[in-house]
């Protein structure tokens, strides 16, 4: 049986604000919900494959230890904008 990645992916796009986590085996996004500042991307099947954070610096505005925490790891696993 062949292994897969199971690392989630995560970038943060700085111009746009927004923080990105991509499921690791990810699939065709066929529609997305968004609820408040989040807005998760799902498969026809309804598995989410993406969750975006919009305003992310507000979003942790209160809590900027969490916040430079989540950029440290976009920078260190990112994927491309």
């Amino acid at each position: 049986m062949k292994k897969g990645n199971n690392k989630v992916k995560v970038s943060y796009e700085r111009d746009a604000d927004v923080l990105r986590f991509e499921a690791p085996e990810g699939g065709v996004i066929d529609h997305a919900q968004e609820m408040g500042n989040l807005v998760v991307h799902f498969t026809k099947d309804e598995k989410p494959v993406l969750v975006e954070v919009l305003e992310t610096i507000n979003s942790f505005r209160h809590n900027t230890r969490s916040l430079q925490e989540m950029l440290n790891l976009s920078s260190a696993a990112s994927i491309p904008a």
